[in-house]
């Protein structure tokens, strides 16, 4: 008698595990509706439900009236702000924060997590990682004091290198402190990702790298780099994502009326537009039009890597 061929068997397995799975399910409905109900309502409210509000960009909004009761304006606040005579130098604040910031501060973790990957003793590896996460966990606004008072004419800098400049009023230093300090406070944390992902790094074909003579260069390129590739490619298309939303937070907490020709952004502006002149439908629309600058770059970025990288991207 012949035996059904290895195929078939797999097939049926298959769909055998896949019926006994959703049997499992119909019999067990309420246990998953208790554990996906609050976290599916959770994502509904906060997440879906606020995304109504994008219709203030195309009202003269008014909160008594509400979004329905306001006077509908088309895209005359979109076209208010292209056609403002500051667009292009808060577009440009902008794009040089953030891209400055991504071609700085991106590569900063992932020679940082490179470097711990090659202390072998665990006790020390984990007091130095200890030190490089710990600036994470100081919120935004101490460490702006922190960084006002340090480059303070009277600060640490200015006592070390023996004059008495006030870099917090110079409009050319603002890029340099905004990213020097983001990437002290991230950086550390950032590099998690990456070390767990060295992890997966084989250790043979790293000790038959070091046998043949690989020196320190060769060793990443050869062992450690393919194996956080694709997290890196992963992170770096969702930075790009992210590339025009800058927190008002870190910019307006550092931001003077001496330094404002480069510490004026558009996140700033939004702030400055919707809760101090309580111009709602404006700066909703300015913000709208980051959210879809950053729409596109995130798709386009995709597209481009994966044709760099055999059809890989999120």
């Amino acid at each position: 008698m012949s035996k059904p061929p290895v195929g078939t068997l797999a097939q049926k397995g298959g769909s055998t595990r896949v019926h006994n799975t959703l049997v499992y399910i119909r019999q067990h409905w309420q246990l998953y509706v208790f554990f996906i109900l609050p976290a599916f309502l959770l994502t509904v409210i906060f997440r879906y439900i606020p995304m109504g509000g994008i219709a203030i960009a195309f009202t003269d909004y008014n909160p008594i009236k509400g979004i329905l009761g306001s006077d509908f304006v088309g895209v005359s606040h979109f076209t208010r702000f292209l056609s403002s005579p500051d667009f292009l130098s808060y577009l440009a604040n902008t794009l040089k924060l953030s891209v400055f910031g991504l071609l700085w501060g991106f590569p900063a973790p992932i020679l940082l997590a490179f470097l711990l990957n090659r202390i072998l003793s665990k006790k020390r590896k984990q007091k130095i990682q200890l030190v490089l996460y710990m600036p994470n966990f100081i919120s935004v606004i101490v460490l702006c004091g922190i960084v006002r008072i340090l480059l303070s004419p009277t600060g640490m800098v200015n006592m070390l290198l023996g004059t008495s400049i006030n870099f917090m009023t110079l409009p050319q230093a603002f890029r340099t402190i905004y990213i020097a300090s983001g990437i002290w406070q991230g950086a550390g944390w950032s590099s998690i990702i990456y070390t767990a992902a060295l992890s997966n790094a084989s250790k043979d074909l790293k000790e038959a790298a070091v046998i043949d003579g690989a020196n320190l260069i060769q060793q990443i390129r050869a062992v450690e780099w393919p194996a956080i590739k694709d997290t890196v490619l992963i992170q770096f298309i969702m930075s790009v994502g992210n590339i025009m939303s800058i927190g008002f937070e870190k910019a307006y907490a550092l931001q003077t009326d001496l330094n404002m020709a480069s510490s004026e952004i558009i996140s700033t502006y939004v702030y400055k537009l919707g809760l101090i002149q309580a111009d709602f439908g404006f700066s909703t629309a300015v913000g709208l039009f980051n959210t879809v600058i950053n729409v596109i770059l995130l798709i386009s970025m995709n597209a481009i890597v994966k044709k760099m990288n055999d059809g890989k991207g999120i």
